[in-house]
């Protein structure tokens, strides 16, 4: 998933001048460009690369910036998320980088990239919206 995102990210940024430094302000940025294919009326499927490359970005940022690692999911986790891989915290939680992009895409503004890094720190109250910050399913 590294060399995906290093990839998509040379790929995007030769052409736009994106300022994805992987940094947890870029994941600003990472929100701003799903909410302009939200804006632009695209079918999931037509943009299903770009979404993708995001969230192996946004992954990326977890193992760079909060320690995680990427892994592959088991069965169960696999069903739930709706994806192969995922990130494990440190601290043995699992997270779905690449499912909350999409939810971002699917649901809008109330499903932030950003605010999931922001919730694994414990910088947002977590209550009772868990499913939201693990990304929920993508399907």
């Amino acid at each position: 998933m590294r060399r995906h995102a290093a990839q998509f990210v040379r790929q995007v940024t030769a052409r736009n001048r994106l300022p994805l430094d992987y940094s947890v302000n870029s994941l600003r940025v990472v929100d701003f460009i799903v909410d302009g294919l939200r804006k632009g009326k695209s079918e999931r499927t037509d943009v299903q690369h770009v979404l993708f490359g995001l969230g192996a970005y946004t992954g990326e940022v977890l193992v760079r910036r909060a320690g995680a690692q990427w892994i592959e999911l088991c069965a169960d986790q696999r069903e739930l998320f709706g994806q192969p891989v995922g990130v494990r915290m440190p601290d043995g939680r699992v997270w779905n980088p690449l499912g909350k992009v999409v939810k971002r895409f699917e649901a809008g503004e109330r499903e932030s990239v950003r605010m999931l890094y922001l919730q694994l720190h414990g910088r947002v109250a977590r209550g009772a919206d868990r499913q939201v910050a693990f990304g929920g399913r993508s399907a």
